[in-house]
């Protein structure tokens, strides 16, 4: 199955008892309108939306349970929502049913600055954690470039940006609540930095995409503030060269709490978009957090390093809003390739390898687009081993679908030949199923079609996502 195309799935009507039990109890937080199902139908993919039947807004992960035990009764589909961000089709209703919106369940519940740890609800943003926690010193460093809620960001083990220095949502979720499929409300991991106890429930749920349960409550690290920060950019003369200089970067240990590699075509779109004049060369954003010395000491070894790989530009931005800038470009990247093709449309695609296999995997995908004259663009948070790739297709044109396809199914093939994965932070959701198989094998997508099973055994949470029933 191609982007673009719905999948052929049985849709049961939705239960008229169902409707009338949902407005009672959530009356104006319960819709079934056109508009409201079309806006929770779609995310940031491009697959043509899919709509569930109604929509409820919850407040409580009490009332999260309700909505479970009464779609549980008449068996009727449960998707998550937080924010719509995802880019693989994760939140689509692909056999309707029933979204149950996250974002109104959006309160920092407790804040232990002396623990370094948050408990928020699961509609609450990464930026407004950080708004709140302004003030003590501390700050929550996972930035997948959305504005992403907590609730989704753990449910799809999301990265992004800082993951080279401080990891990803798996090394920074403590705990859970979760919504069970049959309603039941069970909490996973404490507050504590490490446990033996039992299984790591934490950790199935993390990454499960709204398949095993529904997370209403999350549990994360905090982080000190750093007493310095500062910002390098610089420019390359072949992606070779710049994704080289990260790999000996990271490879001597250097400290770097960002790198982010941005290919010609990607900068000149930002060029066009954020109205800048960054050189229209392969390109690296560094950032370095730290004492002043340190920072200084880091960024003048990375200046070396890009020096002997024939660097050029290599501009600093220590101001916030110098910095600040620099990032938001590069977060707004996506929006600015889309201008590469007006009329077109994205296929966006992920894949992670070991550092050392980098260049090679970039570069033969970077070979393969041209091969195919793909319009196309490489971004990547490339300090540990992830890049993503937009190529802009014509929708009507399914010959063009077809080698967009090709070209990201040959390059995950590549990515899992290196030892790498068919995704570093996407997530599987639609798109990626079968490459899921490709990559673990038959015997181990059993063992997770086994936990599903035990976890949902009547395949109501988010069905067709992850792995086929």
């Amino acid at each position: 199955m191609n982007h673009f195309s719905q999948p052929t799935v049985s849709k049961r009507p939705f239960p008229e008892e169902l409707a009338l039990a949902l407005g009672t109890l959530f009356e104006d937080r319960f819709s079934v309108s056109e508009a409201m199902r079309a806006h929770h139908g779609r995310d940031e993919s491009s697959y043509d939306p899919m709509l569930p039947d109604a929509v409820v807004f919850a407040q409580t992960t009490e009332e999260v349970a309700e909505v479970v035990k009464l779609c549980s009764n008449y068996d009727v589909p449960i998707i998550p929502y937080g924010t719509g961000t995802s880019l693989e089709g994760h939140v689509l209703a692909l056999r309707g049913g029933v979204t149950i919106d996250l974002s109104q369940m959006n309160q920092v519940l407790a804040v232990h600055a002396e623990d370094q740890t948050a408990t928020v609800q699961a509609g609450v943003t990464r930026k407004q954690l950080n708004q709140e926690i302004k003030d003590t010193g501390l700050f929550f460093p996972i930035d997948p470039g959305a504005d992403a809620s907590l609730g989704g960001m753990a449910a799809t083990r999301a990265s992004g940006t800082n993951a080279v220095r401080y990891g990803t949502m798996r090394e920074n979720t403590l705990a859970l609540t979760v919504v069970t499929a049959d309603g039941r409300i069970i909490k996973t991991g404490t507050r504590a930095r490490k446990s033996s106890a039992g299984y790591d429930l934490t950790r199935i749920f993390v990454g499960s995409e709204g398949t095993l349960g529904i997370i209403t409550e999350v549990t994360v690290r905090l982080y000190p503030q750093p007493e310095a920060v500062s910002a390098a950019v610089c420019s390359f003369p072949s992606t070779a060269d710049a994704v080289n200089t990260v790999i000996q970067t990271i490879q001597m240990g250097v400290p770097i709490a960002r790198v982010e590699f941005i290919d010609e075509s990607a900068v000149r779109s930002i060029n066009a978009y954020d109205k800048m004049s960054l050189p229209e060369k392969p390109l690296l954003l560094f950032e370095f957090h730290g004492s002043e010395n340190g920072v200084k000491e880091n960024a003048q070894t990375v200046q070396e390093i890009a020096a002997e790989h024939n660097a050029s530009g290599f501009e600093w931005a220590t101001r916030p809003e110098e910095r600040s800038r620099l990032w938001a470009a590069r977060h707004n990247a996506y929006f600015a390739m889309l201008q590469m093709r007006p009329g077109g449309r994205a296929i966006t695609t992920d894949c992670c390898v070991p550092i050392s296999r980098l260049a090679e995997c970039i570069l033969d995908t970077q070979a393969d687009c041209e091969k195919n004259d793909m319009i196309y663009a490489i971004v990547g948070h490339v300090g540990d081993g992830n890049f993503h790739v937009l190529m802009m297709v014509d929708p009507h044109d399914a010959d063009d679908v077809a080698k967009a396809e090709g070209i990201n199914a040959r390059m995950v093939a590549r990515a899992i030949s290196m030892d790498g994965t068919c995704t570093g932070e996407h997530g599987v959701g639609l798109h990626k199923m079968d490459f899921l198989v490709q990559e673990h094998g038959p015997a181990a997508i059993e063992t997770m079609r086994a936990l599903k099973h035990a976890f949902d055994p009547k395949n109501m949470l988010n069905p067709g996502k992850i792995i086929h029933w």
